[in-house]
């Protein structure tokens, strides 16, 4: 609920745990680039505030690396016709959403989340 009010400099993000043996954070990068509006700042759809932005957060100096480079290849490839605004900051403490949160579109329905 806090960080619904815009005030806490905390963003609105998911944590993926994932076996780099089935998929790799390449792969990752590339739904990230795929699902979202990397050029607006503080905004994702309808949603606006600071915790919407867009932001990497990495764990490892080689995921900050790969993020950093897919990021350039993005703006080289001119696909969104505008600036990318995304942030890439290591990753702080994870904090889970409240259970009401959880599995938000299917406990609300429609939405408009592009991997849903």
């Amino acid at each position: 609920r806090d960080v619904c009010t815009g005030r806490t400099g905390h963003a609105e993000v998911v944590q993926v745990t994932y076996d780099p043996d089935e998929v790799s954070y390449r792969d990752l990068l590339t739904v990230f680039w795929n699902v979202h509006d990397p050029t607006t700042p503080n905004r994702q759809g309808p949603d606006i505030g600071e915790q919407y932005r867009s932001v990497i957060f990495y764990h490892t100096p080689e995921q900050e690396a790969e993020a950093r480079a897919s990021k350039e290849e993005m703006k080289r490839s001119g696909r969104f016709g505008r600036p990318i605004v995304t942030a890439i900051e290591p990753a702080g403490t994870f904090w889970r959403a409240e259970e009401y949160h959880q599995q938000y579109f299917a406990k609300r329905g429609g939405g408009h989340c592009r991997i849903m």
